[in-house]
């Protein structure tokens, strides 16, 4: 069996996050495979080294929409396919999905949608959710092994955000976005942070407005989910919370195949 290491990170911007050292970073890092999410950009924007970083292979979706959204996998291991959506065009648009499937598993790098600019923007997140829990569903039944990352945009429980009590009536702690949370969860996907890690004050988020992150008042909102099949396999799950770059901060698994 080898180990691998899989990393995933919101960089908010990865031409940003480039000027501030992300590809040393990944680097001195060498994941097997990184999951980045928010790369607001297209593929014709960037430069090569980050196209074609050393030692890596890169897939890339972009939303239609300019400067926003986007997801895009760097791999060391060659994928023997890869997805960019559900086959849901409302959906797929937006550059949130990447579903690189390997042997040994399949990997979604996903980023979940935001739903506080309006009701009809939460109606939405919701409506993603349950296509992609659908999707997942199907792999599942078919035994596949599968690896869920990304940016989920909702803080599952009260110990997975500084200041539950004040957020209550916030998109990213609502409670029909938390039931949501609840019913993937009893759907056997295991949330590998919470498996290894029981206390609090553990986030990947935090508002740069206020300056958050100086005193640690942020979310858990970016996860590693695995299916039930995989969790032997499972060594280690672990934030980088250190890790500066962006509002939020890498996560990672590593596990055996």
């Amino acid at each position: 069996m080898k180990k691998l290491k899989l990393l995933s990170w919101n960089v908010n911007g990865i031409r940003a996050a480039q000027k501030k050292g992300f590809l040393e970073w990944l680097e001195k890092e060498s994941p097997d495979i990184l999951c980045v999410q928010e790369t607001k950009a297209h593929i014709e924007q960037l430069t090569k080294d980050l196209i074609n970083p050393n030692g890596y292979k890169t897939f890339w979706s972009s939303g239609e929409k300019k400067g926003y959204s986007g997801v895009a996998t760097f791999t060391k291991l060659e994928p023997k396919n890869t997805e960019t959506g559900f086959g849901i065009k409302k959906y797929d648009s937006e550059g949130r999905i990447l579903i690189s499937d390997y042997n040994d598993f399949i990997l979604f790098n996903i980023y979940f949608p935001n739903g506080q600019r309006d009701i009809e923007r939460l109606k939405y997140k919701l409506g993603f959710y349950n296509e992609f829990l659908k999707y997942a569903e199907k792999l599942k039944e078919k035994g596949k092994k599968i690896i869920i990352c990304g940016d989920v945009n909702t803080a599952h429980k009260e110990i997975d955000l500084a200041r539950p009590k004040e957020n209550t009536n916030t998109s990213g702690f609502l409670p029909i976005e938390r039931e949501w949370m609840d019913k993937f969860v009893n759907h056997g996907y295991i949330d590998t942070f919470r498996h290894f890690v029981k206390e609090g004050a553990h986030y990947t988020y935090w508002d740069p407005i206020t300056r958050a992150r100086e005193r640690n008042v942020g979310w858990r909102i970016d996860y590693f989910f695995i299916s039930p099949n995989l969790l032997k396999n499972l060594k280690k799950a672990f934030i980088m919370s250190e890790v500066m770059g962006s509002d939020h901060c890498p996560l990672g698994i590593e596990i055996e195949v």
